[in-house]
């Protein structure tokens, strides 16, 4: 996110059998983590996370924490770099690699007649089977496919079998804007139509997907209100900022200023290039206070509150954090939060929430930053720390997944014979 808006920057049996690959099927099964498999460990023989780290959840001690081998070593931020929340944050943003990927891009238009942009990697159309899981990225504000953190996230789960699209908001990425509406943390209908799309494109495939920054605080509410409906077999939240409330006190004190106005920045660039479409808008508009914003909280009292019927940014804040809807979420989704992050504060998370949510395994790492995490064997301008913890979490999804719809197969085959054996006995 920061890289693309800060001035100056460039544009087993443990926990389930492992069955073989399961029959061609047009079966989708979305398994409940209130399933144990019986030959799962009692909880206190399973391996426990570092003691540097902080884990909550309902599911901390059944089916998650197992699987999660990168839990079990030291959070060990790079030297220098990863001792200053500030440095770390911006080293990220300027100084991470960008993975070269070659991607496709399809502007899918929703039914206000907005459009976003769908960037799916060249070529896996033809080269990944129909039926391998599709995850779906959400980058955070301003921020799309030529993020860093994006681009590593998608190269290592396209490494281990996954189909990947970027979901650019409207405008984000040169995604083009084509109604008077840009998007916010309160607005889930684009995410709920990119959803819908891909899973209408790839029927047999497991859909997952993952969120950074807003985008994390846009897909857990798409979760929470969702709830028993959602077609994701599992998902995961990176630097949440959950309470909006909150992070609205906190970016707008110290070193934080700087954030904001780059920020602002970002979104003042965005608008401008679409300003005809916000001309002689009636009702409470404030269309020179958005061209000319200089915090993000300007540009939301002038557009985003308006476009989305609030009446103050501050009442748009306070009924748009996904903090108030992970109570309801009932697909396992994974949180990994900094302690220290500046922009997504780690008073705001909602730990009992989360705790006595079986569905939600929350992980805080003792240093961060935002979108930094520059710590592990790739640091310092490699992938996250977070990358192989994440895959590790959408891996073991994917084979309980499997593995359910081989068993449901095999039971509904048996049944099928058993049933014309009786028919023939009878005859």
């Amino acid at each position: 996110m920061l890289r693309s808006c800060l001035p100056g920057s460039p544009p087993s049996l443990r926990l389930f059998y492992r069955a073989p690959p399961p029959p061609t099927s047009t079966l989708r099964f979305r398994v409940s983590p209130f399933h144990v498999d019986p030959s799962t460990p009692p909880a206190g023989a399973m391996a426990r996370p570092h003691p540097s780290l902080e884990v909550v959840g309902g599911s901390r001690h059944d089916l998650f924490l197992p699987v999660l081998e990168a839990l079990q070593s030291p959070y060990s931020p790079f030297p220098l770099i990863g001792w200053n929340r500030h440095l770390e944050t911006i080293f990220a943003a300027f100084f991470r690699s960008l993975p070269d990927v070659r991607l496709r891009r399809h502007c899918l238009r929703t039914p206000d007649g907005g459009s976003v942009a769908l960037d799916w990697v060249s070529g896996d159309d033809r080269r990944i089977p129909p039926d391998s899981p599709v995850l779906i990225l959400l980058p955070g504000l301003t921020g799309g496919s030529q993020d860093t953190y994006v681009r590593h996230m998608l190269v290592r789960a396209r490494s281990k079998g996954f189909r990947v699209v970027v979901f650019n908001s409207r405008g984000c990425a040169d995604s083009p804007v084509t109604t008077p509406q840009f998007y916010s943390a309160s607005f889930t209908g684009d995410i709920r139509e990119v959803v819908a799309h891909v899973g209408n494109l790839y029927p047999k495939a497991n859909l997952y997907a993952i969120g950074w920054s807003l985008g994390a605080n846009i897909l857990v509410r798409y979760l929470g209100q969702e709830c028993h409906t959602s077609p994701l077999s599992g998902a995961v939240s990176l630097c949440n900022p959950f309470n909006l409330v909150i992070a609205d006190e906190d970016f707008r004190k110290g070193f934080n200023n700087v954030y904001d106005k780059s920020l602002a920045r970002a979104l003042r660039n965005i608008f401008r290039k679409h300003l005809l479409l916000f001309e002689d808008m009636d009702g409470e508009y404030n269309i020179p206070l958005a061209a000319s914003a200089k915090t993000v909280k300007e540009f939301d009292e002038g557009l985003t509150r308006v476009s989305f019927g609030f009446k103050s940014a501050d009442e748009y804040y306070a009924n748009s954090s996904s903090s108030d809807t992970i109570k309801y979420v009932q697909t396992p989704l994974l949180c990994i939060q900094a302690e220290n992050d500046p922009i997504a504060p780690a008073r705001g998370i909602p730990r009992e929430d989360i705790k006595e949510n079986p569905n939600c395994l929350l992980i805080v790492t003792p240093k961060g930053g935002h979108l930094g995490w520059v710590a592990g064997d790739e640091a310092p301008i490699g992938a996250p720390w977070t990358d192989t913890v994440v895959m590790e979490f959408l891996e073991h999804l994917e084979r309980r997944e499997t593995s359910e719809l081989h068993l449901n197969s095999i039971k509904s085959g048996t049944s099928c014979q058993s049933s014309d054996t009786m028919q023939l006995a009878e005859l």
